[in-house]
């Protein structure tokens, strides 16, 4: 018969240790039952769970979108009964920039402007117009639709065609987006630049940099000195179309007093510690995450049971 434990944890990533122990002990305060799977144990695991000796019930996987030895037990999982927290074909579909960019302008979310072009493999041309060109002003931004994480493959201060035509070689297969570079408001000293969470049920703002990566935390006082509540409205409708139990969004507000989403969904969030790390996230943020963690769990498993 199999040990079933309420929460999966898979993880490989050094610097996730404080994030995902942090959950542990606050799924154990709450009653629950957890097991955390990494390098020493992963193949140990995925024998057991094919074998039917352990499952889980809830399971959060930050470790097979970067170690492929993560993979077969992700398969597995998906076959199973499990809930899966950021389902997989769920992030498939939130981390193509290109589809998300499509689906928020359908949600009536403001976005840079944008021309999407093809993959060189598929039209090593490209046919833009100078008065395409020229809406994008100068600087303008050129990224990879599915190249993520990191700012990978992202090229900030683009000036021309031929930056164009290079950069979309790098990664032949994807799709690219060029954008328009958005211009922040500045509110009280510091930019409207803010990285915005959806966590497990509930959203969270933080003031964010997107020169430095310096979070700071965002006071119900300032948000409401500097009229930033619609910031929640924003997350929920990207919620609604990504349907992640976990992200983030870079949004920004302009001289214009438009909320501008830049960075659509970012499907696994750097949980660093701000007191271990200058551009970690501030400490009482991850902490609320990982209290939110353990209320969701409990309540997803009620559900099901």
């Amino acid at each position: 018969m199999a040990e079933i434990f309420d929460v999966g944890l898979a993880w490989d990533w050094e610097f996730d240790k404080d994030f995902i122990f942090g959950i542990e002990n606050e799924c154990i305060s709450s009653g629950l039952s957890t097991f955390r799977i990494e390098h020493h144990n992963i193949e140990a695991v995925i024998r057991l769970v094919r074998t039917k000796k352990i499952s889980f019930r809830t399971f959060l996987d930050r470790a097979s979108d970067s170690n492929d030895t993560f993979i077969p037990l992700a398969k597995i999982i998906t076959r199973s009964r499990t809930i899966i927290f950021n389902e997989y074909a769920r992030v498939d579909y939130a981390k193509d920039k290109a589809n998300m960019h499509l689906a928020l302008m359908g949600e009536g979310i403001h976005v840079p402007y944008t021309i999407i072009i093809s993959p060189y493999s598929k039209n090593k041309e490209v046919e833009l117009s100078l008065t395409e060109l020229a809406h994008l002003g100068r600087p303008f931004i050129i990224k990879p639709a599915n190249t993520t994480g990191g700012g990978i493959g992202v090229v900030l201060g683009a000036e021309s065609l031929k930056d164009i035509l290079e950069t979309r070689q790098h990664h032949k297969n994807d799709t690219y987006l060029l954008q328009e570079t958005v211009q922040p408001v500045t509110l009280g000293g510091t930019i409207g630049w803010f990285r915005v969470f959806y966590a497990f049920g509930i959203t969270l703002i933080c003031w964010w940099d997107h020169r430095t990566h310096i979070y700071r935390e965002l006071s119900k006082q300032d948000e409401r000195k500097f009229k930033l509540q619609k910031l929640h409205a924003i997350i929920l409708t990207i919620h609604k179309i990504c349907r992640l139990d976990f992200f983030s969004s870079e949004i920004t507000l302009t001289e214009e007093g438009k909320f501008i989403a830049v960075d659509y969904v970012n499907e696994i969030c750097d949980m660093r510690l701000q007191s271990k790390h200058f551009d970690g996230v501030p400490d009482a943020s991850v902490a609320l995450i990982q209290r939110q963690f353990a209320k969701y769990v409990r309540s997803q498993i009620k559900k099901s049971s």
